[in-house]
């Protein structure tokens, strides 16, 4: 099967994106965003942004009545729409449905993907075959959710961090208090999500993740026993440094680093707003049009097949 950039024109492609809540960079077409731009590391480059903030002099943020660094607000990812992580963990060039942009990763250094190669084979299939999970209107799971879409709402209490997208109204629960993890055997787009604070950086750990997710529009995936980890953190009173760590043997040949600037935004009385109400899951017409022009569901890849694969490639 040939790819959906390829077999559909650029009126098919901006109808299926409308009707899945997708921003495709059609010509003439531009977002635009507001969010605080001073900064003590301005450069919104992945790379570039997260080795200042590393060096970044340790800031003093705003807190909440119990003593923790508050988050509340709305954040802005600049470049979000205007070339992603969502797009292509590496560095990609501008395309008829990609915006292009900078290599997301920062560990490995060389800004690569460290997959396996079985996995790399069957990851350069799955564009010809599957539609991406979030243009199916399903959750985009994490931490695919942590740079898909350019703003969130993050709402905090002493007890949980919720952060609420604007795709498929979406919203993230990350529990701050101890209660006893979910079973073993339960899956969720957005996984179990359990933060800690360590001084003043949030930590988040996801497990139970859904493996019909994916990390980008290049097919990049994993299995259930993914297992990923977030660290959130003030540079500055306008700016959170966040990474996410993800481990995952069976398909990569190590864990893998993605940062991104987090930028507060800067309109006074400013509401979040979906300008997409019929991206919801299950939504058959939507899912009827893939159908026509030949594409499925990802179905994801259990653990046993995965390690056959990984298995027979050694």
């Amino acid at each position: 099967m040939k790819s959906i950039d390829s077999v559909q024109s650029p009126k098919m492609l901006a109808k299926i994106g409308v009707i899945a809540g997708i921003v495709l960079p059609l010509p003439g077409v531009a977002q635009t965003s507001s969010w605080v731009a001073e900064s003590v590391c301005p450069d919104n480059t992945p790379a570039v942004f997260h080795a200042c903030a590393q060096e970044a002099a340790a800031f003093d943020p705003p807190r909440t009545p119990e003593g923790r660094p508050d988050m509340t607000g709305i954040w802005h990812l600049p470049g979000a729409w205007g070339g992603g992580a969502y797009e292509d963990l590496e560095e990609h060039p501008r395309q008829l449905d990609d915006r292009g942009g900078p290599a997301a990763i920062v560990d490995p250094p060389d800004g690569t993907v460290p997959m396996q190669a079985w996995a790399e084979e069957r990851r350069q299939g799955h564009t010809q075959q599957y539609v991406h999970p979030s243009a199916a209107c399903f959750l985009p799971g994490v931490p695919h959710s942590t740079y898909n879409g350019e703003i969130r709402q993050f709402i905090q209490t002493p007890d949980y961090l919720v952060i609420q997208g604007v795709r498929t109204h979406e919203y993230r629960i990350i529990y701050l208090d101890e209660r006893p993890p979910i079973g073993e055997d339960i899956r969720l787009w957005n996984g179990d999500s359990r933060g800690r604070w360590e001084g003043d950086t949030l930590v988040v750990e996801t497990t139970n993740l859904d493996d019909r997710s994916w990390l980008d529009q290049r097919g990049r995936f994993f299995t259930e026993e993914a297992h990923v980890v977030e660290r959130l953190t003030f540079i500055d009173a306008n700016t959170i440094h966040h990474e996410a760590t993800l481990r995952d043997p069976n398909v990569y040949t190590r864990p893998f680093t993605i940062a991104s600037p987090y930028r507060r935004n800067a309109q006074e009385r400013f509401e979040m707003e979906s300008a997409v109400e019929v991206c919801y899951e299950n939504n058959e017409g939507l899912l009827e049009i893939y159908r026509d022009i030949g594409f499925e569901l990802y179905p994801g890849i259990g653990v046993e097949e995965a390690r056959r694969e990984m298995e027979a490639g050694q």
